[in-house]
């Protein structure tokens, strides 16, 4: 299978949010899942991304973190990298070069992506000249840690986000739905504005078969307390009644698609056990 298409900017930056929201998740990352050895540091702070005294577009990095030890020990370049780009070979050393003369340390470049095939290029070395290279730390979906446990769930949300992102789809359906399962558990004691996006992009990741497996079981330690998480999980069972309705009686009026979105988890569990012997759309929704 080749690398996929390229996706819509919000994914790319709700991605970065991750990283954004928790400064030590990409020097984290870097030493327990690509085995980096890192610099001993004190502090971690989100730095600027522009890296040239000029500043056009292409030479603006996605994310760059800085690990301190009184000063500057260690400059992380972190891209998000959603599809093979070829001019990104040229830019990177750009943004590793910029940074290392601004701050005066060594600087490292960390990539992440979700398709293997955009990881296996990202890993290349990228010739400089002479001898001269570039060799990108890269983090694909497989070498993303599983985050199974609730406990280091809480402690670390974005990386159970991360994590449900990359193994949402993965053939073991059970242990998919347990790490979604974890990630959601993780967001709903955090802000409004981050549960959501948390929600929505552990959601986003998942195959049909994992939302099924995790809209059938009980939530980790929690039976729909959030309204926020009972929201969540209707519209996951929304989606399926209404898939089912449309598949045995066609297209459905405007009027009928609200009434299914807008119903309760207990109204929709109901709805879904009376599509299969109903004659009629009445007969389920009456």
């Amino acid at each position: 299978m080749g690398p996929r298409k390229p996706v819509p900017s919000h994914i790319h930056e709700a991605l970065l949010a991750l990283f954004r929201n928790q400064p030590g998740l990409a020097p984290a990352l870097l030493r327990d899942a690509l085995h980096v050895e890192l610099p001993t540091y004190t502090e971690t702070r989100i730095e600027s991304a522009e890296l040239t005294e000029v500043q056009p577009a292409e030479y603006r990095a996605d994310l760059v973190v800085l690990l301190y030890n009184t000063r500057p020990v260690l400059g992380i370049i972190v891209e998000a990298q959603l599809a093979i780009d070829e001019r990104k070979r040229f830019s990177w050393p750009v943004y590793v070069v910029g940074l290392r003369a601004r701050m005066r340390c060594p600087v490292c470049l960390f990539v992440g992506t979700e398709d293997e095939a955009v990881a296996r290029w990202a890993s290349k070395d990228i010739a400089l000249g002479g001898e001269s290279r570039l060799r990108p730390f890269v983090l694909g979906p497989s070498r993303v840690p599983e985050v199974l446990d609730e406990i280091r769930a809480k402690s670390d949300p974005e990386l159970a986000v991360l994590s449900a992102r990359a193994h949402g789809r993965d053939a073991d359906v059970d242990k998919a739905a347990r790490i979604a399962n974890v990630a959601v558990a993780a967001t709903l004691d955090l802000d409004d504005d981050r549960k959501r996006l948390y929600f929505d992009l552990v959601r986003a990741a998942l195959s049909e078969a994992v939302k099924r497996s995790l809209e059938a079981m009980k939530p980790a330690n929690y039976e729909y307390q959030s309204d926020f998480a009972r929201k969540y999980f209707a519209q996951g069972k929304a989606e399926l009644v209404l898939k089912l309705l449309q598949l045995k009686f066609g297209p459905l009026p405007e009027s009928v698609i609200g009434r299914v979105q807008s119903a309760e988890i207990e109204q929709l569990d109901r709805w879904g056990e009376l599509v299969l012997s109903a004659r009629s759309l009445d007969d389920v929704l009456s």
